[in-house]
């Protein structure tokens, strides 16, 4: 699996832990981890916010078809060698990961949130993480116009 986090500041324990989870599926071809612009600290909470833009390795596949409804035509098409739902099947059964909290054909999200007490403070702080999943190519996920 490619890896880039030129983009990510390295923050979230449960990104981290994806990460690696990923890097065993080995349907993943590429990864990019980015810091999402939702991130945000406060006294009380710090919210990280990071996305994840996979791409699946590829194959190609021979399909019959007939061109003109006459002549027989063989042609290859290339194809994702695992879909989205596969994926969120993969990671339930990793151990730490566990399955989404919101899943669709198009991006897996996770929530995670802890309780940080650091040592000598007498008051710790809420830090929940948002990680996003998404597949890299497909289609876009606003809504249409004409709603």
């Amino acid at each position: 699996m490619k890896l880039d986090t030129t983009n990510w500041s390295g923050e979230g324990t449960f990104t981290q832990t994806l990460i690696d989870a990923l890097d065993a599926v080995e349907q993943v071809a590429l990864l990019r981890v980015e810091d999402a612009s939702s991130s945000r600290s406060d006294v009380e909470f710090n919210f990280i916010s990071n996305e994840l833009f996979l791409r699946f390795g590829t194959r190609d596949r021979q399909v019959r078809a007939k061109m003109l409804g006459i002549v027989p035509v063989t042609r290859t098409v290339t194809e994702p060698v695992m879909t989205v739902s596969e994926l969120e099947r993969a990671l339930c059964e990793i151990d730490g990961v566990g399955p989404p909290d919101y899943a669709d054909a198009g991006m897996l999200q996770y929530l995670r949130t802890e309780r940080i007490v650091p040592p000598y403070q007498t008051r710790g702080y809420k830090l929940v993480e948002l990680v996003r999943i998404y597949e890299v190519g497909s289609e876009s996920r606003q809504a249409p116009d004409d709603v």
